[in-house]
Parts: structure tokens; C-alpha cells; sequence
């Protein structure tokens, strides 16, 4: 069965502020690299067989310590990335509840479109598209994705059959590790989700793994 470690980037000064999306050049901050660094220790006895990530900064950031500490390399794969917010790219979030989209995006994301950018659906289906070829690729083995909160909340909604309409009743933090484990292709298991501190029981059961 392949096991996904969902991870959400560290934080850094746009987390809460502004909608970083596909900005070039957001690095994590102190606080972002201390939550990498301990999300390294909490996972370095996970026998990870390898590591993918959003090819954006804080991304890669966030999968650096970790990647280090088990010698493997990152594989960026831009269907990870952040949703393409097109227009939204940089605007401050108190901004965006002023939009015209705002409502829609609340009431009905999966009608929702970012002007010049994507709909959150097309950013669903490319994740989903993402996660299942490393699947195939992995078919027994434990991974880790570093991606983004909108994405992920996108592809943990998939797997539990939650319409997209319902993803942000969902809740992602900045280097959080959410699991899910394939027991048949397309279907999963929730069995950590949005997790920010130790994992003592999936850990235990991860070191039992030959």
C-alpha cells in the first residue's frame, strides 16, 4: 500500500497576510525554518522512500532538513504547486474578501475562477492527477509531498468524497503532516490529518516496516 505524507509548507511573512500563490522569491522565515527543522526530526525515523515537492521556495525550504537528514533527493513536480491565482497572485487578504468573487469562492468554490488564473476545480484535478501517479510509481512504499494548503485541502477532500463546495471546511497549517493510505487505487485512508505536533503511534507502527 502506499502511504502519502501530505505536508503543508513552513510558514514564512505571507502566511495570514497576503496570497503568495506562484510569487517567486517567498523564503521561509526564522519561525518557517524552525518548523522545518523540527518536522524533520519528527519524521527521520519514517522509513520515507522518497520526497516530492511544489517547486516553490517555501516548499522546497520546508523539504530541505528533512531530505538532508535521510540523504534523498526532492523531485519537484509543478502539479504540486500552488493554485494559479492569476490576478489574486499577491493581493492582501483583507483585499480579497472585498471582491466581487469572494462570495462565490465561500458558497461555491468549485464554480469559482481566478481571473487570468485557474479554477480551484482544474487545481483539484491537477493534484489528484499528481498524487495518483506517484501512487502508481510507489505502489508499496511511504512518500512525502510538500505542497500548499488550498491544494491539499483539495486532494484530502477528493479522497474522503467531499464535494470541493465543502474544502474549506477543512484546515491545513504550516507544516502540518496529514496521512493517507492507499489500500486500493483511488481509494484512501485518513489517518493523520493536519497533525503539527509528534506522531508517537504512526511512528511506532512506520518502524515495524521492514
Amino acid at each position: 500500500m502506499t502511504t502519502l505524507l501530505l505536508v503543508r509548507h513552513a510558514t514564512n511573512d505571507w502566511v495570514g497576510e497576503r496570497l503568495a500563490g506562484w510569487t517567486p522569491g517567498v523564503h521561509l522565515n526564522a519561525a518557517g525554518q524552525q518548523q522545518a527543522h523540527e518536522l524533520a526530526e519528527r519524521l527521520a525515523h519514517i522509513p520515507i522512500k522518497a520526497i516530492y515537492s511544489s517547486p516553490l521556495e517555501r516548499a522546497l525550504e520546508t523539504a530541505a532538513p528533512l531530505a538532508d537528514r535521510l540523504r534523498l533527493p526532492v523531485e519537484q513536480d509543478p502539479d504540486l504547486g500552488e493554485v494559479y491565482y492569476g490576478q489574486w497572485t499577491g493581493m492582501p487578504l483583507k483585499a480579497m474578501r472585498e471582491t466581487d468573487l469572494w462570495p462565490l469562492l465561500m458558497i461555491a468554490p468549485s464554480l469559482a475562477r481566478f481571473p487570468d488564473g485557474e479554477s480551484l476545480l482544474e487545481a483539484q484535478t491537477r493534484v489528484i492527477g499528481a498524487l495518483e501517479r506517484l501512487r502508481r510509481t510507489h505502489p508499496d512504499d511511504t512518500i512525502l509531498v510538500v505542497s500548499h494548503a488550498d491544494i491539499l485541502k483539495a486532494a484530502v477532500a477528493h479522497y474522503l468524497g467531499l464535494h470541493l463546495d465543502l474544502f474549506q471546511r477543512l484546515v491545513i497549517s504550516p507544516a502540518s503532516v496529514t496521512v493517507l493510505r492507499f489500500a486500493a487505487p483511488g481509494h484512501a485512508r485518513l489517518e493523520h490529518f493536519n497533525d503539527t505536533g509528534v506522531l508517537p503511534s504512526f511512528v511506532e507502527e512506520q518502524q515495524k516496516i521492514p
